[in-house]
């Protein structure tokens, strides 16, 4: 099984490198790596954020291994050539329409959160997002005004048959839980969100195991400090998606805890920490590579049909943290190095 590495930019090499430690300490379990570059990095080599022979090996790949884009150097660039347009470009390109971001508190990190340790000990959801359609992906532009005013938009839409596949995942996803899912929208003010919630609903008739709530955007947001143990799997758009899944990542303690999955209709996904690039500890060793072994662990579950291998990729982290291991964005002072030693030292 070919696994794309797609390093990126900032502290995306790090923790990359930590990931295939992880991986290749598991033992022989059929898999081979090759290297491409992305974002950035593949601008300043190659002319472009996504050179075609990446996009070819990201098509060739059984499952996707991604680190992050962003580079400073690049923001005065013209849209299409910034280096996150090179992870757009692949959700797009491989049809990767089921984001899954799971939050989940290690009992050991219950005082990091900015919650309450009785509130965020409850914490074990899962976000599902949309990532293909609404904003992102919706005609945009600038133009003026009849009264000469400089005027930017962006247009949200949605068509049933993609409401429709992203809610087919949720509600399985929810099956393979707890059973309850939390449809969250801006029904009240927006059409796109109406005809979100309709098909929802039309869905849910198909999945009598399954309890379906709905909640507007902004109490979602608010339920998520408040009341996040509520809360089994969220499905939304991609704009709340977005927002809604790096609030909970600061619930759990860190944003370098949180893995994700970006799958397609057949189980083909790009697996990602949710963090960015942050170039301001780029090469200093201070980066949190958990994020990242997790979202390996997620590539064996999800892609590769290895999910024993994922178990124990996750005990290890669980037990890992459980003994002490902290990098700095959980108030320690280990290295990226040394965090990916304290998982391994489990393995």
């Amino acid at each position: 099984m070919l696994i794309a590495l797609l390093p990126g930019d900032g502290i995306g090499p790090e923790v990359i490198a930590e990931a295939r430690r992880v991986l290749d300490a598991l033992g022989p379990l059929g898999l081979s790596f090759e290297e491409a570059p992305v974002g950035g990095a593949a601008y300043k080599a190659k002319g472009h954020p996504l050179p075609p022979e990446t996009l070819a090996l990201a098509k060739r790949a059984d499952a996707i291994l991604f680190g992050a884009v962003g580079d400073p150097d690049c923001d005065r660039l013209e849209r299409a050539l910034r280096p996150e347009q090179a992870i757009l470009g692949l959700r797009k390109e491989l049809e990767l329409f089921a984001n899954l971001r799971p939050a989940k508190m290690f009992a050991e990190l219950a005082g990091e959160s900015a919650l309450k340790p009785e509130v965020a000990s409850a914490i074990d959801l899962m976000i599902v997002r949309e990532l293909n359609g609404d904003v992102y992906f919706g005609e945009k532009g600038m133009r003026k005004t009849a009264g000469g005013l400089r005027e930017g938009y962006d247009i949200m839409s949605y068509n049933e048959a993609e409401v429709r596949r992203i809610a087919h995942s949720a509600f399985r996803t929810a099956q393979a839980r707890r059973g309850k899912l939390c449809s969250v929208d801006k029904a009240n003010v927006l059409e796109t969100s109406q005809l979100w919630r309709d098909v929802v609903i039309e869905v849910a008739a198909e999945y009598s195991d399954v309890e379906l709530s709905h909640m507007y955007v902004d109490n979602a947001a608010m339920q998520l400090v408040r009341n996040p143990g509520q809360f089994d799997v969220i499905v939304t758009g991609n704009l709340f998606g977005d927002i809604l899944s790096d609030q909970a990542s600061m619930c759990v303690g860190s944003i370098g805890l949180l893995a994700s999955a970006s799958l397609d209709a057949n189980g083909k996904g790009l697996y990602e920490p949710i963090h960015g690039s942050a170039p301001d500890i780029a090469g200093q060793g201070k980066a949190n590579p958990l994020a990242t072994i997790l979202s390996a662990a997620m590539m064996l579950r999800y892609s590769l049909g290895l999910a024993q291998a994922a178990d124990r990729i996750e005990a290890a982290v669980a037990e890992a943290l459980a003994n002490g291991a902290r990098s700095a964005d959980l108030g320690g002072a280990m290295t990226t190095r040394e965090m990916g030693d304290a998982v391994l030292a489990v393995l």
